[in-house]
């Protein structure tokens, strides 16, 4: 993957990313029922001290105080910038003010050996998880970077059917009302399993469509991924463009979130697709996102429009390098905007996605973007904006 990085302050040019078709008055609330949600990015955002470089932006995530947390793989940075690389955890305050920074290597636990997933929970406990070959474990600390757990051990994942250790998890959820931690397992596993996130004790899992994931599934049964450890992870059959898809996720499972009616949306990236169940694993529905697109991965980041109702889904496009605005009810895809570029407010490698209570939106790229972007929330519109992507645009 090539090293670049992205300068402290991520100055650019300011691009509007949506259309002027606003309606009056409803800027800087959050998204109602009528129309579709506005963005503009924010050139200015964020400042970091210290001349600090940051290298490839695996996650984003937001706390209860619309602090936004950064996480990043300071490793990745170009070696004669090794000095001037950022911790790999980055606190700013609602304002994109630089707060605190923290992570890395330490005594009692096993720091990940690639930064993947960030979340923050409603007790401000900070969760931490990696990809790399051996990250088989999830991390506990403080918003102050002080560690206090570690559920499961490195290199100590068995697959699939273990119930204690994960396999290069890709992204946690905490549900507060349960008290239990949703794992998308990731780039070794092929499931979403459930701990309770107090003790780690194994909850339960389940595949794709609900089925068990007791096993990788066989050569040929599922499309490439990540490249995971587990015995059906270097199969590369045809992708699925018709039917129902893939009996299996595919690899990795990339991320899941809880919404506020209690279901579970999973991102089956290289499936190209979204699948929605009950806590209890039994499946519902599913979505395809730019299924016949000229690149895989198109599910990899997903987050909830802060309105009680969460009217809007938005899914971050990885292979295609999109935001998808989508009906969360009803799945459709309402619109989609960016395209491939290093210009402010496209996007190369948009991964994980967040978005705070006054509806803006956070996007991480990981390689070649290297960097996290914050797009204003503006009101809404009627119709698509100027900008959201034709059908020709999303085919190319």
């Amino acid at each position: 993957m090539r090293k670049t990085m992205m300068r402290g302050a991520w100055l650019g040019l300011m691009v509007i990313v949506v259309g002027l078709c606003v309606l009056p008055g409803a800027a800087q609330k959050p998204a109602t029922s009528s129309g579709m949600p506005v963005f503009q990015l924010d050139p200015a955002w964020p400042t970091l001290p210290n001349n600090w470089v940051v290298g490839i932006v695996s996650a984003v995530t937001v706390d209860k105080r619309d602090h936004v947390w950064i996480l990043h793989r300071p490793r990745s940075v170009a070696a004669e910038l090794k000095g001037r690389a950022a911790p790999p955890v980055l606190e700013l305050d609602a304002d994109g003010k630089f707060v605190n920074a923290w992570g890395g290597d330490g005594t009692g636990y096993d720091w990940p050996t690639t930064e993947h997933g960030i979340t923050i929970d409603s007790k401000d406990v900070v969760w931490i998880g990696g990809s790399g070959v051996g990250d088989d474990m999830l991390l506990n600390f403080t918003l102050q970077g002080k560690f206090l757990r570690e559920f499961g051990k490195a290199r100590q994942g068995t697959g699939n059917a273990d119930t204690v250790n994960v396999n290069r998890p890709a992204d946690i959820f905490i549900d507060a009302k349960t008290n239990e931690a949703y794992v998308a397992d990731g780039y070794g596993n092929r499931r979403i399993v459930v701990f309770d996130a107090g003790s780690g004790m194994f909850k339960r899992m389940w595949g794709a469509f609900g089925n068990p994931p007791d096993s990788d599934p066989p050569a040929g049964a599922g499309p490439p991924g990540g490249g995971g450890r587990g015995r059906g992870a270097q199969a590369a059959p045809a992708l699925d463009t018709e039917g129902d898809g893939a009996k299996y996720f595919g690899n990795p499972v990339h991320a899941v979130k809880i919404s506020n009616d209690n279901l579970v949306y999973v991102a089956d990236r290289s499936n190209r697709r979204i699948q929605v169940f009950t806590p209890a694993g039994k499946y519902v529905t599913q979505v395809f996102i730019n299924r016949a697109g000229p690149s895989a991965g198109s599910v990899a980041g997903l987050a909830f429009s802060p309105d009680a109702q969460q009217q809007f889904l938005y899914a971050a496009d990885y292979g295609n390098s999109h935001v998808a605005v989508l009906d969360r009810k009803s799945l459709k895809v309402l619109y989609q905007f960016g395209t491939r570029s290093a210009k402010p407010g496209d996007f190369q490698g948009p991964h994980h996605i967040a978005v705070d209570s006054k509806g803006n939106l956070y996007v991480a790229e990981v390689a070649p973007g290297n960097r996290a972007q914050k797009f204003l929330f503006k009101g809404m519109s009627p119709a698509p904006p100027s900008n959201a992507l034709t059908a020709e645009q999303l085919a190319r």
